[in-house]
């Protein structure tokens, strides 16, 4: 789940949950709002940790030592 998708998700939820006065037939919408919230939080926070690992592997930095090169002169 993607974090724009994680951030929907629990727009959505909040919605149904605060916003709504809806009454369905054996189906608690502020429940489903609740559920909804919690799903959205969840894949948040996975999402970041993702993107946190992601980033790191990125940002590997390769280091050359230049003083073994004989074409060089020396400083």
């Amino acid at each position: 789940m993607t974090i724009g998708g994680s951030i929907f998700l629990i727009a959505v939820g909040a919605i149904l949950h605060f916003a709504t006065n809806l009454h369905v037939a054996h189906v608690s919408i502020d429940t489903v709002g609740l559920i909804l919230m919690i799903a959205g939080l969840a894949g948040l926070v996975l999402g970041l940790i993702q993107q946190a690992i992601w980033s790191r592997r990125s940002r590997r930095e390769v280091v050359v030592d230049d003083r073994s090169d004989p074409r060089k002169p020396p400083y």
